[in-house]
């Protein structure tokens, strides 16, 4: 089953204005997430413009149907970053439940979690 991973691409880490203002801390982190993702069976990718976790840029959603979903964030715009996201989505799409022992998570997603959403309901 395929697992999403929904990156806001408008976010800005603090100090983000003193930078070069070339692309957002969002827009950094999407392409390096992307290309991490790049060929991957059961993983795919998308942008999304806020994902009101502002206070804690950069965030991303991990999402499945039928499965546990998350959000993380308060990530660097770095390969490490985009790689221990990458690997705990392929993880994610690979669990019937969405849930990852924490002991099998990347260390570069760990102290990440923001919050975690139960399934929707399949029927009224």
């Amino acid at each position: 089953m395929t697992t999403w991973i929904t990156t806001c691409d408008t976010c800005k880490r603090e100090g983000w204005d003193a930078g070069a203002m070339e692309k957002t801390d969002g827009e950094a982190l999407a392409e390096l997430i992307e290309a991490a993702a790049t060929g991957l069976s059961g993983v795919k990718t998308r942008r999304v413009s806020c994902l009101m976790g502002c206070k804690g840029a950069c965030n991303v959603a991990i999402q499945g149907a039928g499965k546990l979903n998350y959000t993380l964030g308060a990530f660097d715009p770095d390969a490490d970053a985009a790689a221990g996201i990458v690997a705990y989505a392929m993880q994610h799409a690979q669990s019937e439940t969405g849930r990852v022992p924490f002991r099998e998570w990347p260390v570069a997603i760990k102290g990440h979690f923001v919050t975690r959403h139960p399934p929707l309901p399949t029927d009224e």
